[in-house]
């Protein structure tokens, strides 16, 4: 029987983290990637011009996303198939760079040309003192579950009223969701040790590369409105 991350030997803990966060720094190089070359073929700016024409089509894409994330998870959690793990993990990477393309079309050709990499150093300067704190203080962050469920239905129906209704969420909205994004992070990070055996890194990788995701997106969001503000 696989042995749980956090009642492994050392070193296969040790290896353990070094394959998850090899495979996690993988899915971000192939994401960034994804949305350069969806970029320049224009196919983000085709996919802007979709959303930004109806709500409709947002929900659209906001529902086909959560059912490939849940397809996706579903196979990268099939410890037995490292192949089927590697297809679920492909599969999600895929479907967010289609998802952040058209906000990526927007902080690329309509904001400050400083504002992607601004973002990107302030999620990797976050996540990575989130990753600090989950690891150094070795605390089960599993409580916030409960917590974080609750907060994400909230959102997800405060996202398709807003689609809906035509209403702005505003810059409060992407303030909160930074901080839910935070709560995630260190809740998969102790997640990932505590109830993940240590040959489901792949798995571990995709659900920390989702956290990261979503921290990335609210945190651009954030730094595109104070760009505009200024």
């Amino acid at each position: 029987m696989v042995a749980v991350v956090a009642q492994a030997r050392p070193s296969e803990r040790a290896e353990f983290i070094r394959k998850t966060y090899t495979h996690l720094a993988g899915a971000v190089g192939a994401f960034i990637v994804l949305e350069f070359l969806l970029v320049q073929s224009g196919i983000a700016g085709f996919l802007f011009q979709i959303v930004a024409s109806t709500r409709i089509a947002w929900l659209a894409v906001l529902g086909a996303f959560a059912l490939l994330g849940w397809f996706s998870r579903g196979l990268a959690s099939q410890a037995d198939n490292i192949n089927t793990q590697y297809m679920g993990l492909g599969i999600y990477v895929v479907a967010e760079a289609i998802i952040f393309a058209p906000l990526i079309f927007m902080a690329a050709f309509f904001a400050d040309p400083t504002v992607i990499p601004t973002a990107g150093i302030l999620t990797l300067l976050l996540f990575g003192g989130l990753t600090a704190i989950a690891f150094t203080t070795r605390k089960d962050f599993s409580f916030l579950g409960g917590i974080l469920k609750l907060a994400g239905f909230v959102a997800l129906g405060l996202i398709i009223c807003s689609t809906i209704f035509g209403f702005t969420l505003g810059l409060v909205f992407s303030a909160a969701m930074v901080l839910f994004a935070s709560g995630a992070i260190l809740y998969d990070t102790s997640n990932v040790m505590h109830h993940y055996s240590t040959d489901q890194y792949v798995a571990a990788s995709l659900e920390l590369f989702a956290s990261v995701a979503l921290l990335f997106w609210y945190v651009l969001r954030i730094v595109m409105e104070l760009s505009n503000r200024r």
